[in-house]
């Protein structure tokens, strides 16, 4: 540990982004999908329209990775794809209503599952922690 205590406090944040990403995992098994197909579909809701590379841009993965991901997502029903009027050779992606659907479920449950892992910290400690991390992400 350091004497200002940096370490201790990178590796709480780790081992509550850990717990976090566990929570999440678990909270998707209904659904059977995975966090990275959770994300996904996420983008796609947010935006309809996305392109392939847009998708593997806002994720943060190789256009590979994301054509995989789509094609997860569109085997179950979840997207479609559609060429790009204005650029015959690119694909958009869309969400369909059961992929809308999903997505909305999703994240009321994690609306909630958040509430419960948060909630068990007084409310000023709750908006404290936000205003550090806003200041640490920034």
């Amino acid at each position: 540990m350091h004497t200002d205590g940096t370490t201790d406090l990178g590796d709480l944040l780790m081992r509550v982004a850990r717990v976090q990403r566990r929570r999440f995992r678990e909270l998707l098994e209904p659904w059977d999908l995975s966090p990275s197909h959770a994300r996904a579909l996420a983008v796609i809701c947010a935006g309809d329209d996305v392109r392939l590379s847009d998708l593997a841009e806002r994720l943060r993965i190789a256009p590979r990775s994301a054509t995989e991901v789509a094609d997860a997502l569109q085997e179950r029903g979840l997207i479609e794809r559609m060429p790009d009027p204005g650029d015959r050779r690119a694909v958009l992606l869309r969400a369909t209503p059961e992929g809308r659907r999903i997505r909305a479920e999703i994240s009321a449950a994690r609306t909630a599952d958040s509430a419960e892992l948060y909630g068990r910290l007084p409310a000023g400690d709750r908006e404290t922690l936000a205003r550090i991390l806003r200041t640490l992400a920034d």
